[in-house]
């Protein structure tokens, strides 16, 4: 998922920015260069002349670059840092929207979706510490439902357990999922609908209840700041989430996290949507075996809570340092187990081995853990998940 959230004061290291210590980056955006974002920075459209042929002052002209520095400077921020230079680069791109001549429309959109997630990782950067958990299901599952009863089971669960729970503010599966851990545990993240979009009694009104306009904005909301995802069972939504969900995963686009199928008892809808999957999917090669290693159907509440929590009991994060895939640790392995890692998982490995080290040169975040360090192939993400399950499995050093 990149996703990684924003939540804790960073440094002024170029090299990585420091990031929410439950919630890790896997894939770094590059640091701007020295010079600043303005200087040789392909990234930057240099074409003075806009869409109706007119000539245009370059927004990344000395002076506008000051000009935008000392914006910088007015609210409190140091040009030359990595945030600020970002934010440089926030600004310089919306005024490029002006000689691109960007339509009433697309200006609407970027705006609200640029309000919409500043206000959303600021009501989330108060929260930073307790890990999160992304409940997704349907909206119209009745109460008296066996999935109902099976979502507030399993959020209580997960709230006893330390953790806060990410889920829509509507009705079903994200009430039941408010229900169990109740208001102060719970985040409910809204959508604007001119249908079933209600607002429900547990999040009505609270300070961690936020609304979306668009979808995409909702979703990485819910991806980017949860370390582990519950789906139950339903519709359009809940399937284009889950699919999402799972190419991002799958393509190394969003890092690794537990992913728990759950349902009612008695219920077959996973088991049902699994075999599609086999027999849709996996038999014409649309996905590869080790795919369907990046979830995992529970049985009972317990199982995926136990699933989730297991997950982190010695994998703690991921990110890549160039193509070095840096798995951090919550203990040593033992050296046995690293080569006998090493040795399974050699289609993984692009060049030399792996190796049990302290942190990297490029990494200023959770460096008291230890790591396990090997050039990876940067493909076959199921099976990156079968190593962290193999991982956890590992005995004490």
């Amino acid at each position: 998922m990149r996703f990684r959230g924003p939540v804790r004061p960073r440094g002024t290291d170029p090299k990585e920015p420091n990031l929410s210590s439950n919630r890790q980056e896997l894939d770094p955006v590059p640091s701007p260069t020295a010079s600043g974002p303005a200087a040789n920075n392909p990234a930057i459209i240099r074409d003075p002349v806009g869409p109706e042929g007119l000539a245009q002052k370059r927004v990344d002209d000395a002076d506008i670059a000051a000009r935008i520095d000392q914006l910088v400077r007015d609210v409190g921020g140091q040009p030359g840092t990595f945030d600020s230079d970002l934010v440089h680069e926030l600004v310089a791109s919306g005024l490029k929207l002006i000689p691109d001549g960007r339509h009433t429309g697309e200006l609407k959109l970027i705006t609200a979706a640029v309000k919409e997630l500043r206000y959303a990782f600021r009501v989330f950067g108060k929260y930073p510490e307790p890990h999160k958990i992304t409940i997704f299901g349907s909206a119209r599952t009745p109460k008296d439902h066996p999935d109902y009863a099976a979502t507030v089971e399993f959020s209580k669960l997960m709230a006893d357990s330390g953790w806060m729970v990410i889920t829509g503010a509507g009705g079903g599966i994200m009430e039941a999922g408010l229900v169990g851990p109740g208001r102060e545990k719970s985040f409910g993240v809204a959508i604007r609908l001119p249908f079933e979009q209600t607002t429900n009694e547990v999040i009505a009104g609270d300070s961690k209840l936020i609304t979306f306009r668009y979808f995409f904005t909702r979703k990485l909301m819910f991806i980017s700041q949860a370390e582990a995802v519950a789906l139950f069972p339903g519709g359009f939504g809940t399937m284009d989430e889950a699919f999402e969900l799972l190419t991002l995963v799958q393509t190394g686009k969003a890092s690794m996290v537990p992913i728990v199928l759950c349902q009612g008892k008695g219920e077959t809808f996973w088991d049902e949507w699994l075999a599609f999957i086999k027999g849709g999917l996996l038999k014409r090669k649309w996905i590869s075996e080790e795919d369907v290693h990046l979830f995992h159907i529970c049985r009972s509440a317990e199982e995926a809570r136990d699933h989730v929590l297991k997950f982190y009991s010695v994998y703690h994060s991921s990110r890549y340092v160039r193509d070095d895939l840096v798995i951090r640790l919550r203990r040593p392995l033992a050296n046995a187990d690293v080569q006998r890692l090493a040795s399974t998982y050699a289609r993984l490995i692009k060049s030399g081995t792996m190796v049990q080290r302290g942190p990297l040169e490029q990494e200023n975040d959770n460096l008291h853990l230890p790591r396990l360090v090997f050039t990876h192939t940067r493909r076959e993400f199921g099976l990156v998940r079968k190593l962290i399950d193999d991982i956890n499995e590992c005995p004490q050093a």
